[in-house]
């Protein structure tokens, strides 16, 4: 009888052993599942916060485009706002950029070549841009014929400075010219006064003298 239990009792110590270490393995398990899913619930959040960061990097590069493109849409506006940024063909044949006069003092003389006024009034122009060096003299013939106006230009000797024809009116429009003579007197700042009617030489170098001042 003795004989017989010892091995039973021998079996049985076995036994709980084995099966503490099964539950010591399965509790080991158990905890490393448990961090691997603290690990995995905690950097989706972190991806996330990466994420917003690079998102308002390239919200900032987005802000600092658009400045870019506004200022060069103001410096764009600026140039197109100037009363002189147009090309127009000469009575000579050419063609004259006018913009590149901006930001110096500008007359212009409006005038059709079957306009008697215009003829008397050519000499005293003619004297006064001849005068003025530093003021840049323009005619703009307008309502006639190109062969017209170089008529015109050779009859009265007006020869010192270009003359735009202005065939289909757009310049005259431009300056808001509805009748000759008239004149234009740009300064160098953009601002424009115009003057309807004859001038005579006198008055015309006073106000053509006072956009050297401006």
């Amino acid at each position: 009888m003795t004989a017989t239990l010892r091995p039973t009792r021998s079996l049985r110590r076995s036994s709980l052993a084995r099966a503490g270490a099964l539950a010591l393995t399965a509790a080991l398990a158990l905890t490393a599942c448990s961090t691997a899913a603290d690990e995995a619930a905690t950097d989706p959040s972190e991806s996330a916060m990466e994420s917003d960061d690079s998102m308002t990097d390239d919200a900032a590069t987005d802000d600092m485009t658009d400045d870019a493109m506004t200022d060069d849409d103001a410096t764009t506006d600026d140039m197109s706002d100037s009363p002189l940024a147009f090309t127009a063909a000469t009575v000579s044949g050419g063609e004259l950029d006018v913009a590149t006069l901006a930001g110096e003092p500008v007359v212009l003389w409006f005038w059709a070549p079957w306009c008697t006024i215009c003829r008397g009034e050519a000499p005293d122009v003619s004297e006064v841009a001849a005068e003025l060096g530093d003021v840049t003299f323009l005619g703009v013939a307008g309502r006639g014929e190109v062969d017209a106006m170089q008529g015109f230009v050779s009859d009265t000797n007006v020869t010192g400075f270009e003359h735009l024809a202005d065939v289909d009116g757009s310049i005259w429009s431009r300056f808001g010219v509805a009748s000759q003579p008239s004149y234009a007197f740009v300064s160098p700042d953009g601002t424009v006064e115009t003057v309807v009617g004859s001038l005579g030489s006198d008055a015309l170098r006073d106000r053509a003298s006072a956009l050297l001042g401006s």
